[in-house]
């Protein structure tokens, strides 16, 4: 079935040939697009195969219309974590508010979804595994442009041409970083430091998040399911981001452990589990913010171009409508400096709002004193007694064009 307002006149884009680097959230969604209009796809990830699995991510607002248009909006509805409970608690462990998740995100009841990042990987690579050429296990090595299109140079040696190239390829993007030069310069480091990991729910804990605070210091525990798959989180301020640690696992295990020492709660079996674990992702809380998205005829998308940092909840939602409105301008455009342009036009406030959540309330989370932990917990004691939180305006302030067909 065509989704809603997609022309398949294809004509015209047949032989048009795009490379997109990373087969993450904004690289399949692309993909999926761009081969809706025509354009011949192909997808580099350097993983050995789609990474199964991964931290919950929400999906919301004008990303959910994405999704929908999609046609996937039913199996991400299966896929929804019915969470059902927020609890709070101070340093001592005792209770500061237990709250309904949607009243902390400013989400939508029965409209914005909260899914597995494996899950929502899954269904968009479903979509275009029978029609996108998928090359595993490989990456860029270099990018030369020209007027005729971008000899391509892969790491297995590969050498091939493409019409245009995008980089989809997350927050720390290879592809930024040999267009535009070192992360340093558009990377805006945010004060945090974030560890995630699953282990052993031995704490009885289903569909819910419990949430421990001291300033500068929180830790999470997240079940999201029956008393089976449980997420840990441990995030910490920290003035300057550790460069040395986010390329060093075992360097980012001692920082953790040293940060959280003589933490209470349940904060010591967390970090011991955190030692144990296979699947440990540590990162910086940071943003993208770039002038230009593309230089010549290579894009950027999703967080390689305007990364908005887990603590606004909406990098996997910009992703999916960067990726329509990126596919929507060169579908419209025939010259993909024309498309471009369009799609920075278009998508850039959008961007530029849900960034901007970081500043309006977002990082309140995760105090770093007492006299914003206390502000911070007043602020959830009087959530409690409201009938419900107000939707957050960025989640939806894009209205999203209906897709159309290259002229």
């Amino acid at each position: 079935m065509t989704p809603t307002g997609l022309s398949m006149d294809v004509s015209t884009t047949a032989r048009r040939k795009v490379l997109i680097s990373g087969a993450g959230i904004s690289g399949p969604a692309l993909a999926y697009w761009l081969h809706r209009s025509g354009f011949a796809v192909t997808v580099v990830e350097k993983a050995g195969a789609l990474r199964h699995g991964g931290y919950p991510i929400d999906v919301r607002g004008t990303a959910t219309e994405v999704v929908r248009r999609m046609g996937i909006l039913p199996q991400l509805q299966d896929a929804h974590i019915d969470s059902r409970r927020c609890t709070f608690l101070n340093p001592d462990g005792s209770k500061v508010a237990s709250l309904h998740p949607h009243a902390v995100a400013g989400s939508v009841e029965g409209q914005d979804l909260e899914v597995r990042r494996g899950d929502l990987a899954a269904n968009l690579h479903a979509m275009v595994r029978d029609n996108v050429e998928f090359l595993f296990d490989d990456s860029i090595d270099t990018l030369d442009q020209s007027e005729q299109g971008v000899d391509v140079t892969f790491h297995s040696g590969q050498q091939r041409t493409f019409d245009l190239v995008v980089g989809a390829d997350g927050m720390h993007s290879p592809t930024r970083e040999s267009l535009f030069g070192p992360e340093e310069q558009f990377h805006r480091y945010l004060g945090y430091c974030f560890a995630i990991f699953t282990m052993p729910n031995i704490f009885g804990l289903s569909h819910e998040l419990m949430l421990w605070n001291t300033p500068g210091k929180a830790a999470a525990l997240y079940a999201v399911g029956n008393n089976d798959e449980l997420y840990a989180f441990l995030t910490f301020h920290q003035p300057e981001p550790p460069f040395d640690a986010l390329r060093n696992p075992d360097a980012q295990r001692d920082l953790v452990a040293t940060t959280f020492a003589g933490a209470g709660w349940e904060v010591p079996g967390m970090v011991d589990a955190m030692h144990d674990a296979d699947d440990l992702f540590f990162d910086t809380a940071g943003q993208i913010r770039m002038p230009h998205w593309s230089s010549g005829r290579v894009a950027l998308v999703g967080d390689a171009a305007y990364a908005p940092s887990f603590l606004t909840g909406q990098g996997s939602s910009l992703a999916l409508v960067g990726a329509y409105m990126l596919a929507d301008a060169l579908a419209t455009n025939q010259d993909h400096t024309v498309a471009f342009a369009a799609y920075e036009r278009d998508l850039r406030a959008f961007v530029a709002m849900n960034q901007a959540l970081v500043d309006n309330g977002a990082a309140t989370l995760f105090p770093s004193t007492m006299r914003a932990l206390e502000q911070r917990n007043t602020m959830l004691r009087d959530l409690v007694t409201m009938p419900s939180a107000p939707a957050r305006p960025a989640h939806s302030a894009l209205v999203l064009p209906e897709f159309a067909p290259m002229p």
